[in-house]
């Protein structure tokens, strides 16, 4: 499963590809700072899954979100992980396409699981065609 990590904070991609190294199935094809990255790494790379802040410089998250979901091509899922955990945020982010919406000071387990889960899946959907 192809993976995009769009986060303004280093520190915080880092982590999560040391992490993501962990799972089966997965490869991380990009790392994104701002929201123009982000854009730019999804439409060059084709991710099955992208992993987004909805705060970084540029648009915010939101807007990626939007301008993934109205691409004809590949859709990944998308999971926000934010520490605005606000429900307006929530709501805006759901609206708006995402699949997955988790705050990054409590649910790091929690977005771990969801993804060795998605790996799981991706592996066995290419392994029964």
């Amino acid at each position: 499963m192809r993976v995009i990590i769009a986060d303004d904070s280093e520190i915080l991609r880092f982590r999560l590809v040391e992490m993501l190294k962990e799972i089966k199935g997965i490869e991380v094809v990009a790392e994104a700072k701002d929201s123009k990255e982000a854009i730019e790494a999804i439409r060059v790379h084709h991710p099955d899954l992208v992993i987004m802040d909805i705060r970084m410089p540029g648009n915010d998250g939101i807007v990626v979100i939007e301008t993934i979901k109205k691409t004809k091509r590949n859709k990944p899922k998308i999971i926000v992980f934010t520490n605005y955990p606000y429900l307006q945020y929530r709501k805006k982010c759901m609206d708006a396409g995402a699949d997955f919406f988790f705050y990054k000071a409590l649910e790091v387990e929690k977005l771990i699981e969801l993804i060795k889960e998605l790996a799981k899946k991706k592996l066995r959907d290419l392994s029964s065609t």
